[in-house]
């Protein structure tokens, strides 16, 4: 499909001309192209960096049918660039299915027996089988590894680490000496030490972050992803968690200063990135919402929407809107940056060349 458009080029503001050509941009002139538009706001494709195909809604795995849907959804939203941060199910058939979102995979969570969501990981009897478990999941995704860093630890009654600190810097060694990056799953403070000081690419929600373990990954350059649509539902955990109280109690606290937190770590330089933790309890779709969260926790729009487009796509080593680029893009008829409404009303979403219209955000169908 040969195309033309011109737009406010993101995260520019000069109105530019471009066109698309066998599923590349490009910014010289295509013989035989049809004008999509002639103005509006064009943002490289949306990213969701935590984002499970493969987990059904409610809980469970997904089956294909199913995770196709999933993935669908997230087109529609503009959520072009997805990475699965664990998956139960080997989604790489969605590979070959171009009107997808691309995923990079990050394996299966990898936990403890009885110290994540059943079924969902791979459970460790020993820690010290964790490197080589690291190693291979490296092997299997897409230079990602998801590991679980702390959870419930009924005995004690509250959030605590899975992992020693050392057998954490083996691992983590493990998948750089394979080329993958590590992130994990961490909600209270006592295992970000640990967790950072061990060299981790990657925090998912980060909750506990104290002006100590912030200042430490503002130095290693960790990132993190802190799923505000998620932590949401904390004071619905802590609800449901009455033969815990200290957990539940923890739970409310973090939930409480999440926002003050996410400010704090963005003002110390930390890499913030967008990610809705779609799947289980959050349906998909939602990476508008999770841009709108991190607008209310001390970015700017302007920076909340480039977690989630351009830089975020850096960040996963994959091209903004740039000549020779794969054409995955989102055009808006009004600035994203500057209101909600702009992001739930994409006019078009450009996948791989090919023109699909964004989702009604009345009825959350195209």
């Amino acid at each position: 499909m040969r195309m033309h458009l011109r737009g406010t080029v993101l995260p520019g503001d000069e109105v530019q001309d471009l066109w698309v050509h066998d599923g590349v941009i490009s910014f010289e002139p295509v013989r035989g192209a049809e004008t999509l538009c002639d103005s509006g706001w064009i943002v490289p494709g949306l990213v969701d960096a935590h984002c499970h195909v493969g987990i059904r809604y409610g809980g469970g795995h997904e089956d294909r049918e199913g995770a196709v849907a999933q993935a669908e959804i997230e087109r529609e939203a503009g959520a072009l660039l997805l990475r699965d941060a664990g998956s139960p199910i080997d989604t790489r058939f969605i590979d070959d299915r171009p009107e997808l979102p691309e995923i990079i995979r990050a394996g299966r969570h990898i936990a403890r027996p009885k110290r994540y969501i059943r079924e969902l990981g791979i459970e460790l009897d020993d820690e010290r089988d964790l490197p080589d478990i690291v190693a291979e999941q490296a092997r299997f995704g897409d230079g990602w590894v998801k590991i679980v860093g702390d959870w419930i630890d009924r005995s004690v009654g509250d959030l605590a680490p899975l992992w020693s600190d050392a057998i954490l810097t083996e691992a983590i060694e493990a998948a750089h000496r394979e080329g993958a990056r590590v992130t994990a799953h961490v909600f209270g403070e006592d295992a970000l030490p640990g967790l950072i000081n061990a060299g981790i690419d990657c925090l998912e929600h980060g909750t506990g972050l104290t002006g100590d373990t912030i200042a430490i990954m503002a130095e290693h350059g960790t990132a993190l992803v802190p799923t505000l649509v998620n932590i949401d539902t904390f004071p619905d955990i802590a609800d449901s968690a009455t033969k815990f109280p200290v957990y539940a109690a923890h739970m409310r606290d973090l939930h409480r200063r999440v926002r003050d937190t996410v400010a704090d770590a963005h003002a110390a330089g930390v890499p913030i990135y967008t990610g809705t933790d779609a799947g289980g309890s959050i349906r998909h779709g939602r990476i508008a919402d999770e841009i709108e969260a991190l607008a209310g926790a001390g970015l700017s729009r302007h920076e909340a929407l480039a977690a989630s487009s351009w830089r975020a796509r850096e960040w996963l080593h994959r091209p903004g809107v740039e000549a020779g680029a794969p054409a995955d893009f989102v055009v808006y008829r009004t600035d994203p940056r500057e209101s909600r409404e702009a992001l739930d009303r994409p006019a078009y979403v450009v996948l791989r060349g090919q023109v699909y219209p964004g989702r009604d955000p009345v009825t959350g169908h195209r």
